[in-house]
């Protein structure tokens, strides 16, 4: 049960924080319209920053299924523990969304553009292109993976300073991949939102286009399994 309410409650602060920061910055009558892509990545940084410093000690603080199925893979969470991380995150997620619609329902209410109100929910290629979106999130996982195993294998991080790093590693991701596909690097943060956007009344929000809601599931998952099969061959010592 503890795990359960640490990745949803986790998962839940990450979308609020996260999504509403995409909300501020893009629609209508926000005091931060136009805050740009800067305040976007720096912001998912500390959205995802927050949550892990809560409930790291609980759960682990994962907030992403790809995660959960990788670190699953190489023995280091049980196989049996996996539909309840999943779960929880995509509740979580779900919950997140629907908060940051009643937050903002005046700002989404005074956008036109449906494109827009979907993109505070959920992520989309700028260009679309299948097999470049696909391998955009594989890449953006499979580096937010490698790296995290590479964080818990260094030497000499200590005192929180591993947070820190993922802060810094969502950030760079972000700033770096992110004008591709948005960076969803995570199946439950694309597809709850998506979820809520799609059964909210929301004014005016056109399609929540499921038609490529898949990417940020499949290609996430594979990333992450690639950077821990990788990460796992490599002779260290």
């Amino acid at each position: 049960m503890l795990v359960f309410l640490s990745e949803l409650i986790g998962t839940a602060i990450l979308i609020i924080l996260g999504d509403g920061v995409v909300a501020n910055v893009l629609l209508n009558k926000s005091g931060m319209k136009g805050g740009g892509s800067v305040q976007i990545t720096l912001a998912w940084g500390l959205a995802v920053l927050i949550p892990v410093i809560i409930f790291a000690d609980s759960s682990g603080a994962l907030f992403n299924p790809a995660l959960a199925v990788a670190l699953a893979s190489e023995g280091s969470l049980a196989w049996s523990l996996v539909p309840v991380y999943i779960v929880a995150e995509i509740i979580g997620a779900f919950i997140g969304g629907v908060i940051v619609y009643v937050l903002f329902k005046a700002q989404f209410d005074a956008t036109e553009d449906s494109g827009l109100k979907l993109g505070v929910f959920a992520t989309r290629p700028a260009v679309p292109n299948v097999p470049l979106n696909f391998l955009s999130e594989l890449v953006g996982t499979f580096i937010l993976m490698f790296t995290i195993k590479g964080i818990g294998h260094a030497v000499g991080i200590s005192g929180g300073m591993d947070k820190i790093f993922v802060f810094a590693l969502i950030v760079s991701i972000g700033m770096s991949l992110g004008g591709l596909t948005g960076y969803a690097i995570n199946p439950a943060r694309d597809f709850g939102p998506r979820l809520a956007h799609a059964l909210l009344p929301i004014k005016g929000k056109g399609t929540s286009n499921w038609g490529y809601a898949w990417i940020p599931i499949i290609a996430p998952t594979i990333g992450a399994l690639l950077a821990v099969g990788l990460f796992n061959i490599i002779p260290w010592k």
